[in-house]
């Protein structure tokens, strides 16, 4: 039977993460797999915890949002360790892309039954971050200043705080020059935001690169240029279901190495997490992490 770690971010979606763990830990153990849980202090932390699992062999299991799969999945990224995720923060974006169920009983047959499926993962480079991987995406613009917003939110929760936040970021936008260089050759566009997506989604649901797939070596690319504030938020409706691509304001390009610059210090995401500036390097590795789904 498989032996779990759960790494917990005690404070994911808001509330406990051990809330969203407790059936699916009962399904396990009922199941005869051994599951041991560890709840980190930090991001930093749950590295290391991820890390020192593995070492022993254990499937390591993301307990919270999409920066706690970001950072666990990341940390075992270019390892034997094989990955799982427990989704129990606001947006889960990447358990969204690889279609995992949201019943603890569905979850749990994939845990114990699934085969480890290669991805991809995004190495990170710039002055705040050095050699780290991600999973989901990386954006910089007005979804990261929207995003910084959500996770400050006190009041709101779950999809409110998304837009609450987008609303408060959008309406004080001074539109970006952006330098993107793809594979060695240079874009230059001025717009709203850049996202590199792994997978298709982020910002809780939001489909943003619908032709995005987290095994094809590739980042996609999404580019929304300069419009109408009316028209931005039309296009952030349309997000849901894809239908903002078919839009002249969106620009799809792809490749294997991107780095993101603009004309001001913008701030980037990473997986939902906020907290550096542009210029950021990004570099796919392919086939770097073995996940159950």
């Amino acid at each position: 039977m498989r032996q779990f770690t759960a790494v917990v971010n005690p404070t994911a979606g808001g509330s406990s993460g051990t809330a969203g763990l407790l059936p699916l830990a009962r399904l396990l153990r009922e199941a005869g797999a051994r599951l041991d849980t560890v709840y980190s202090r930090s991001l930093e932390h749950a590295q290391e915890l991820a890390r020192e699992a593995g070492a022993k062999g254990h499937i390591v299991l993301a307990v919270g949002g999409d920066g706690m799969a970001g950072t666990v999945g990341g940390a075992l990224s270019g390892t034997d360790t094989v990955f799982g995720l427990v989704p129990a923060g606001r947006g889960n974006d990447f358990a969204r892309a690889l279609g995992l169920p949201t019943d603890a009983p569905g979850l749990a047959k994939v845990l114990l039954d699934g085969e480890p499926r290669a991805v991809d993962t995004v190495e990170v480079e710039s002055a705040r971050h050095k050699g780290i991987h991600v999973l989901g995406s990386v954006y910089a613009g007005v979804d990261a200043v929207a995003n910084r917003h959500a996770n400050d939110s006190r009041l709101l929760r779950g999809a409110a705080s998304y837009y609450a936040g987008g609303l408060r970021a959008v309406l004080s936008w001074k539109p970006a020059a952006y330098r993107i260089t793809i594979d060695g050759v240079r874009h230059e566009r001025t717009g709203y935001t850049v996202v590199a997506a792994n997978s298709g989604f982020y910002g809780f649901g939001r489909n943003i690169a619908p032709g995005a797939r987290v095994d094809d070596g590739l980042l996609d690319v999404v580019v929304i240029k300069e419009a109408p504030k009316r028209l931005f938020f039309a296009m952030m409706n349309e997000l849901k279901t894809g239908a903002h691509v078919n839009r002249p304001q969106i620009e799809i390009l792809r490749g294997k190495e991107v780095r993101i610059e603009a004309d001001r210090p913008l701030p980037y995401g990473a997986d939902g997490e906020v907290d550096a500036t542009l210029p950021v390097t990004l570099r796919v590795r392919p086939a770097a992490l073995r996940v159950l789904a």
